[in-house]
């Protein structure tokens, strides 16, 4: 404990202990997430649709892009 006695001799108070960051409790986040997918079951069709949409203009745009038709 060299830091605690260094700290003394020069007059200054403890250091103070860091905060410890709150546990996340997995089961509750996932029973909150399956009960809103329950509760709102377009959702996954939602963020599917958007992935398939964001990919097919992602290829319009290489393809218009470089002019490859």
């Amino acid at each position: 404990m060299g830091e605690a006695k260094r700290r003394k001799e020069l007059g200054l108070p403890p250091r103070e202990k860091q905060v410890e960051l709150p546990k996340l409790d997995k089961e509750s986040i996932q029973k909150k997430v399956r009960s809103t997918l329950y509760k709102y079951p377009i959702i996954p069709l939602l963020f599917y649709g958007a992935a398939i949409l964001s990919l097919v203009g992602g290829v319009f745009y290489f393809v218009k892009l470089y002019k490859l038709i």
